[in-house]
């Protein structure tokens, strides 16, 4: 038996849904990730900023969005090379100099946000939300296994990409799927500021109009 679930619930009652495969509970909760950085890759290239926030929640029946985006996580690192692009600073309007004397440790910001994760999902699979999720995942993912102490809340494979979905649903390519093609029901309410926090909680509102979404069948949208 599937239970729903209330996101409204301070104390944050997960679904757990008993699956016919299984022999333990399962349920999927969905956290919208979005990077800031100083360059393409992870390693030669800094994260600069993340940011986290719950996105929704499906026990293999009922997906669940929450109320409010309040359940947050947001932290500015300091850089771990010498390395970065200009462009790329003028993108996110970070300042590097200063993250440099005042950003958290790597160390620190990803075991405190595996914890955070960890201790939202209690019983449930946290899956990684990101559109596209391949940039957010490559930095995310090497940060967690190389600086986490408790290395990834997602493994190596728990995520979601919502530029895949929106082209499953919608019947067009890949290459017809970003953002920008996104149909005014199925966009955020928000700005997209560069601000890591701020969008990832426009595109937990996105990731949630498209779960709900029916899609179509192929007609022009």
């Amino acid at each position: 038996m599937g239970t729903t679930v209330d996101l409204r619930d301070r104390e944050m009652k997960i679904p757990l849904h008993r699956s016919a495969e299984t022999s333990s509970d399962v349920a999927d909760l969905y956290f919208s990730a979005d990077v800031e950085t100083d360059g393409p890759i992870p390693g030669p290239f800094s994260m600069l900023s993340f940011g986290l926030v719950l996105a929704g929640c499906f026990d293999g029946k009922v997906f669940s969005r929450p109320i409010k985006y309040e359940k947050t996580f947001y932290r500015e690192l300091r850089p771990i090379s010498d390395e970065f692009q200009v462009e790329a600073l003028r993108v996110n309007g970070l300042d590097r100099g200063r993250l440099l004397r005042e950003g958290t440790a790597p160390g620190t910001a990803m075991t405190e946000a595996a914890a955070w994760v960890t201790a939202l999902a209690g019983r449930a699979r946290p899956i990684l939300v990101a559109y596209p999720l391949s940039f957010d995942w490559s930095f995310l993912y090497w940060y967690f296994t190389k600086f986490s102490s408790a290395g990834s809340p997602f493994n190596h494979s728990q995520c979601f990409d919502i530029k895949t979905a929106f082209a499953v649903k919608a019947h067009i390519p890949i290459a017809s799927a970003g953002r920008s093609k996104l149909m005014p029901s199925l966009r955020s309410n928000g700005v997209h500021t560069h601000n890591a926090l701020d969008d990832a909680i426009e595109q937990a509102q996105v990731f949630a109009n498209l779960f709900e979404w029916d899609g179509n069948d192929g007609e022009d949208y």
